[in-house]
């Protein structure tokens, strides 16, 4: 670090920078990479070999936390009448193998659609290979996909911002994020950098800028056995509770008393200190306009030494988040 009057001043974050005017940075799995000229500027197009996505790895480059940014644009080649939104994004936290990632990608046909179900499918996140767009859709509605403004055969500038379990997605250098992901859901803390494309189409990537940060304090492995205190923040209001949970291996069991009722049977599953867990009460009315009736609430989200947070819902009744501490 320099000195400056005497004293030490730090250094801002080193940018490393990839202009991607040719492939001599990148390896690819699955794909085919060729220098070209597209809209006006240099870039790298990624179309796939014979597989349904694909993946071309930032050479050299570990990744934990930090910010990552590139321009992105993509053109479909399916015939015409055939509905193809276009699919791109890029990957991190990535093994070279391809096998275990987190993902921001886009679909830039769907930002203009008439159907606003749609539009809202415009941006998402998912982690491979267990948390698909599928089951993350279906579990947590519009919670990792929504809306931002682009359109096809354009140049999207993209930045993520990730910080330990969180992560954030920037479109056309806007101040606010399209897309906050608080509790991501992939197993490995550090990784690769890799472009994502899809298959029938010419994905295109340029500029491509890394700027690593200080790795937050986080690791993996945490505990689910023990007595919690949790505290549920909904749109339906608060829940409260307290859990005594024991893990055997990857299952977890246990017992909930507070909101929804006493002793309830809690059921869930532990990876590496990412938990899943369900419990079955009654659903207390909270205005006039509510009724009575069975709760099925789930909990899902992170273990980190003696602190828990994540998603939690009640079916058909609340969403939210969740927070716990354990009782020491």
């Amino acid at each position: 670090m320099p000195l400056v009057f005497g004293q030490t001043v730090p250094t801002a974050d080193p940018v490393l920078s990839y202009p991607l005017t040719d492939a001599s940075a990148l390896t690819g799995r699955g794909v085919k990479l060729e220098p070209v000229e597209y809209l006006g500027r240099k870039a790298v197009r990624v179309t796939m070999d014979d597989s349904e996505d694909g993946m071309a790895f930032i050479n050299g480059l570990e990744f934990q936390d930090g910010t990552i940014e590139a321009d992105m644009a993509v053109k479909p080649l399916t015939p015409p009448g055939v509905r193809m939104p276009g699919f791109l994004g890029l990957a991190f936290r990535a093994r070279t193998d391809g096998s275990h990632y987190e993902l921001f990608y886009l679909r830039p046909g769907n930002s203009k659609a008439e159907d606003q179900s749609m539009r809202n499918h415009t941006v998402q996140y998912c982690e491979g290979p267990d948390f698909g767009w599928y089951r993350l859709r279906r579990m947590w509605p519009w919670v990792y996909e929504a809306h931002a403004d682009m359109a096809l055969e354009r140049w999207i500038h993209v930045k993520l911002e990730v910080a330990g379990r969180r992560a954030k997605l920037f479109v056309n250098g806007s101040a606010e994020p399209s897309l906050v992901v608080d509790g991501l859901k992939g197993e490995d803390l550090k990784g690769r950098v890799a472009l994502w494309g899809y298959a029938g189409e010419e994905s295109y990537f340029a500029n491509l800028k890394v700027t690593p940060a200080k790795a937050q304090p986080v690791s993996n492995g945490g505990e689910a056995g023990g007595e919690w205190t949790v505290k549920c923040t909904s749109d339906s209001g608060v829940f409260q509770g307290a859990m005594k949970l024991e893990r055997e291996g990857g299952q977890v069991k246990g017992t909930w008393s507070g909101s929804f009722g006493t002793e309830l049977p809690v059921e869930g599953t532990w990876r590496d200190g990412y938990v899943e867990l369900t419990l079955r009460g009654e659903w207390k009315p909270a205005g006039p306009k509510d009724t009575a009736g069975p709760a099925v609430a789930t909990l899902a989200g992170w273990i980190d030494g003696n602190g828990a947070k994540g998603r939690m819902k009640v079916v058909d009744r609340a969403d939210g988040q969740w927070m716990a501490e354990r009782k020491q």
